[in-house]
């Protein structure tokens, strides 16, 4: 008897442990796997543990503020927490410039043979020379989607252009936007999809202007690759003229190998093209430092990179789209609870070691006036009732 009753004591303590274990699996499973998406108010977060690679995507604007590799954002910010990129996204982080990026010549832009004038009183286009579109601290983006798999963590977001009043009275090609962020493999994926819901084809001259950085060294000890062929000549108002030279001849030499410290005290603000491509038709451009290096490959739709460093580390951006100091701010994109930021210090890189922005962009600067003047071949258009999909992708190594 006493045998009996031992032997079902050890079998209701096996059976409580097996059940234990049953009941821990999805635990042990959520705390095992590389990708987690998780958001908080509105901030996604995209987590890859085998890299320890955190992006940090503010949803309402779609614009990532961070991309922090142990404990390194390879971003330059000079915000200081998550209250300070709703304040002011602008130009910070990872930012869409459309319906145009980078500069026009005229305060109208050209489509299929039509002038479109600028309404200059509505505000969000602004100056004889409008730049960088008038997207960037846009705050409509709808969340799609947060999620991970075993082959990645992304969040994909999309913004309904054509239902906004005053965007389509600057830019009348009705259309939304769809960007995604994957984190996959210790890289960054920039996703973006344009579906044109006109009945007129609707041109692409979009582009991004991401600020990166190095942490173990400083802009003077950084070497660039920019394998382009071609450097567009500009004007006084750094708007291409047409004209253009060898990227060698830009670069004083081999444009694989430029070392910064050759740009001490002068300002890198300059459009090339014709990358060299691998059999995907992906360009890629490189930033050393020390030990640490990133990489931007672009897609073959992205047939632009424009390449900008300043001599001196610029003041603090102070909105978006580069609202003047004596206009009232505008309104916080967004209220939401305190993420902490991810970086070791919370604090972004100290500002003397400068930064390189690689600007992936569908077209050189002032492309749909170029093309219209006969002097850019190359820029793209969407068909009435169709899309346009490319990816860039940011790689950083070495941290």
């Amino acid at each position: 008897m006493r045998s009996n009753t031992r032997r079902a004591s050890i079998l209701r303590g096996l059976s409580a442990v097996l059940v234990a274990t049953v009941l821990a699996l999805p635990g042990l499973a959520a705390a095992q796997a590389r990708y987690t998406a998780r958001i908080t108010g509105d901030v996604a977060q995209l987590r890859d543990a085998r890299t320890d690679t955190v992006v940090s995507v503010l949803t309402p604007v779609s614009n990532a503020y961070e991309m922090v590799v142990r404990g390194h954002n390879v971003l330059r910010m000079p915000i200081k927490s998550v209250d300070d990129m709703r304040a002011r996204p602008g130009l910070n982080g990872i930012p869409l410039l459309a319906p145009f990026a980078n500069r026009l010549d005229e305060t109208a832009f050209y489509a299929n043979g039509q002038k479109y004038n600028f309404d200059m009183e509505l505000g969000n286009v602004r100056g004889p020379v409008p730049i960088h579109g008038y997207l960037t601290g846009a705050s409509a983006w709808k969340v799609v989607e947060v999620k991970a798999d075993a082959g990645g963590a992304w969040v994909t977001s999309k913004l309904e252009f054509y239902r906004i009043p005053r965007y389509m009275q600057q830019f009348p090609f009705a259309h939304t936007l769809t960007m995604t962020y994957r984190l996959a493999d210790g890289a960054l994926e920039v996703r973006t999809r344009i579906d044109n819901l006109s009945d007129e084809p609707m041109p692409v001259a979009i582009g991004f202007h991401p600020y990166f950085q190095l942490t173990d060294s400083n802009r003077a000890d950084w070497t660039l690759s920019v394998p382009a062929k071609t450097h567009w000549l500009l004007d006084e108002r750094n708007v291409p003229t047409g004209s253009t030279e060898p990227a060698s001849t830009f670069w004083g030499g081999d444009s694989k190998a430029v070392p910064l410290s050759r740009f001490n005290g002068r300002l890198i603000d300059n459009v090339f093209t014709d990358l060299e491509r691998d059999a995907q038709g992906r360009g890629t451009v490189t930033l050393k430092g020390a030990r640490q290096s990133l990489s931007v490959t672009l897609g073959p739709k992205y047939k632009t990179v424009l390449v900008y460093s300043t001599a001196a580390p610029p003041p603090p951006a102070t909105g978006g789209g580069g609202a003047r100091p004596s206009q009232t701010p505008p309104p916080p994109v967004s209220q939401g609870p305190a993420v902490p930021l991810s970086a070791t210090t919370g604090e972004p890189a100290p500002p003397e070691r400068g930064f390189v922005a690689f600007e992936p962009m569908a077209g050189i600067t002032n492309a749909m006036n170029a093309a219209q003047k006969g002097t850019y071949k190359d820029l793209q258009s969407i068909p009435a009732g169709q899309s346009w999909e490319e990816s860039f992708w940011v790689k950083p190594s070495g941290f």
